[in-house]
């Protein structure tokens, strides 16, 4: 019998500090993302910003929510890059943040409403990532052993768009792994492999350090038009 998932969400519904949130600092138009945590807040958020003169968008792609910012989706702040001028993060942590920052070049500031800290995505950390990336990908190039990563999780799995993908390399020796739970362990009894390809969640790349060779992610390739794979 399957295992029944239930998806039970996590609202903080405490008082929230905006008195060190520095609107002097940000730019006119503002795109607004938040975690489920802090959903209920964005409507008070909204208006503070509004009463300092800011513009600003709130929106939604996949996810439930308008503003709802999830590791691996960053949807809703895609849908309103092009009307904003930079991005306000509402929660604790860079890990939401970096995410946009990591896939839409504007600026990310970042507001912790528990301890009323101030932030900003720094431009290095960006950096670093992206060269991550790059690096994996002119890896991914080069080689001739590719191992496919697949993740059997709800909303994560992609095992067509892997098995596409496998067909489109005639000059590569693919091979499929699904998994449900990544195991960094178990990835090392396969030495044989070159390169990696993740079909699952983009933030796997967080963990690049943990993998015996370089990971490359499917959006990366798909970017430079090798690849056209339909989602």
């Amino acid at each position: 019998m399957p295992m029944k998932i239930m998806t039970v969400e996590g609202r903080y519904k405490g008082e929230i500090d905006l008195s060190n949130l520095d609107t002097g600092i940000l730019p006119k138009t503002i795109g607004l993302a938040t975690t489920v945590q802090f959903l209920g807040y964005v409507d008070e958020i909204k208006e503070f910003l509004s009463s300092k003169g800011k513009d600003v968008f709130v929106d939604k792609l996949r996810q439930k929510y308008e503003g709802q910012l999830l590791g691996c989706d960053q949807g809703g702040a895609e849908k309103i890059k092009d009307e904003v001028d930079a991005f306000l993060y509402i929660g604790t942590g860079v890990f939401h943040p970096l995410g946009i920052a990591i896939n839409i070049d504007k600026e990310i500031f970042c507001y912790d409403p528990l301890n009323a800290i101030m932030s900003k995505i720094g431009g290095e950390e960006v950096a670093r990532y992206n060269s991550k990336r790059k690096g994996a990908y002119l890896k991914f190039l080069g080689s001739k052993e590719i191992g496919i990563l697949v993740s059997l999780k709800p909303g994560q799995n992609n095992f067509r768009r892997a098995v596409e993908l496998k067909k489109l390399l005639k000059d590569k020796n693919c091979y499929i792994f699904a998994f449900d739970t990544l195991d960094f362990n178990q990835v090392e009894n396969f030495p044989f492999v070159e390169c990696w390809v993740n079909t699952a969640c983009s933030r796997i790349l967080d963990d690049y350090s943990k993998f015996p060779m370089p990971l490359a992610d499917l959006s990366d390739i798909e970017k430079v038009g090798l690849l056209a794979i339909e989602a």
